[in-house]
């Protein structure tokens, strides 16, 4: 239960603080509905998902409206597409995701994710088909996420992956030449995905969750921002410790929303319910950006000397304070830095304290990686690999999620402007060193073996 003072506290940062239920994402088990026919396996995706998605909207509105939470997006997440949809080729894999597109549009939803795939140590039959489907079914639709996992600390690099989806990428950037590459920044490249991601573009449903479960992703940059801002008011001499702290009692409390408002809606659809996932998601509004609480850190801008550090730091404390009060957290759970999605990351971008270089090293420490990243159109697909595999490295070495989310804008160049719009925000084109030549490393091809961080047994 929830104390006098920390529901006055929470009041104050739902009303002038940016706080809200980011997404409440269902997710639903699709393996039961494989099967050889085409129609037949569409159809039995519209009986499922129609069923049990039905009436989340509704539901969400009516427990956001009861607490005055506002739930910002409500979400799909499916069993990976490409282990239910196993015996399919790549033409029809698109149909399946256009079949997807109608069904989140029929039941309201923003964004349904589960386009996906593991090939962290192999692709078999439909893991090849769905990757080769990506370009095309997310430039035909508008709701349909992809993800691919193509590393894990326990498997190594799966690098026949990671080259053929610098290709992929390529061609849905230029299917989506008119509109910036767009469908590039509905695929995610995974290393050590968790199960239960309920943020986009990543989200999922892992093979060992339940038939259907919800999972809630509560965001809150402006909450922790405005409480760094009171304490260093009060004292502005207040050591780095008693900031994290800060910073770790904030999330204690924004998970604590976020769990009593899943549950709800959990308990409403008669559905179990999942984790909090307690992630500082950025938008690109005023007062919603994780690049301001690095400046009232004391820093001029992400990006600068020290940012490594305070990431860290922010990033401890928020899966600090999520753990505390709740045994649930799952996902991600951290800070997220994607570029064109937070203003505040994205002006540091455009003012040169931002590149590529800094924006690896940050990852390190993050929740995700490099996300939603604008590069210059004609980088090279091998070299666009090795950038995929560079990050996944990070995540594969230090056993954490890492993730690449890049967009080469067609016909655009370092310093350029990409507008992607709503949500994706725009940002500053990011110079890439694609300068040196052809890249043979990526093109070897095969498995980079799993390190000795996997010998956990």
């Amino acid at each position: 239960m929830l104390n006098k003072e920390e529901i006055l506290a929470t009041l104050e940062m739902i009303q002038h603080e940016n706080l809200d239920v980011r997404a409440v994402t269902l997710g639903i088990n699709l393996l039961d509905c494989a099967c050889d026919d085409l129609a037949r396996f569409q159809q039995n995706l519209r009986t499922r998902i129609g069923h049990l998605a039905g009436s989340l909207v509704n539901v969400c509105n009516q427990v956001g409206d009861k607490y005055g939470v506002p739930v910002v997006n409500k979400r799909i997440s499916v069993s990976p597409i490409a282990v239910a949809g196993a015996n399919f080729y790549p033409e029809q894999m698109v149909e399946i995701a256009c079949t997807l597109d109608s069904i989140a549009r029929e039941v309201g939803i923003d964004f349904i994710g589960g386009f996906s795939a593991l090939v962290q140590k192999g692709m078999a039959k439909g893991d090849r088909s769905l990757i080769r489907a990506i370009p095309e079914a997310l430039s035909a639709t508008e709701r349909v996420c992809a993800s691919v996992n193509a590393a894990s600390t326990r498997a190594g690099i799966n690098m026949d992956a990671v080259l053929l989806l610098g290709r992929i990428i390529k061609r849905a950037a230029h299917l989506t030449a008119d509109r910036d590459g767009i469908a590039c920044a509905k695929l995610c490249i995974f290393a050590n995905i968790p199960q239960d991601i309920p943020f986009m573009a990543g989200a999922y449903l892992g093979v060992g969750e339940p038939d259907a479960v919800i999972n809630v992703g509560v965001s809150g940059p402006g909450v922790v921002k405005k409480a760094l801002d009171r304490a260093l008011r009060m004292d502005p001499r207040i050591d780095l410790g008693r900031l994290s702290e800060i910073i770790k009692r904030t999330a204690y409390k924004v998970t604590r929303v976020g769990e009593l408002i899943g549950r709800e809606v959990a308990e409403r659809l008669n559905i179990a319910f999942g984790v909090v996932d307690l992630s500082l998601a950025p938008t690109p509004n005023v007062g919603d950006s994780v690049g301001e609480i690095f400046q009232s850190l004391g820093l001029r801008a992400i990006g600068v000397p020290g940012s490594t550090a305070a990431l860290a730091m922010l990033n401890d404390a928020v899966k600090k304070g999520g753990a505390f009060a709740s045994s649930n957290v799952g996902g991600l759970s951290g800070a997220f830095i994607p570029v064109s999605e937070d203003l505040n990351i994205g002006q540091a971008a455009a003012d040169g304290f931002l590149c590529l270089d800094k924006l690896e090293a940050l990852t390190s420490v993050c929740s995700v990686g490099l996300d939603m990243v604008a590069i210059p159109g004609d980088v090279s697909e091998e070299t666009l690999s090795a950038i995929i595999a560079d990050e996944l490295a990070i995540g594969v070495i230090n056993k954490k999620t890492t993730a690449a989310r890049l967009i080469p804008v067609p016909g655009k160049a370092a310093g350029d402007k990409a507008f992607f719009g709503g949500l994706l925000g725009e940002s500053t084109i990011l110079a890439v060193n694609n300068t040196c030549g052809e890249n043979c490393f990526v093109r070897h091809g095969g498995l980079i073996p799993a390190p000795v961080q996997s010998l956990t047994n």
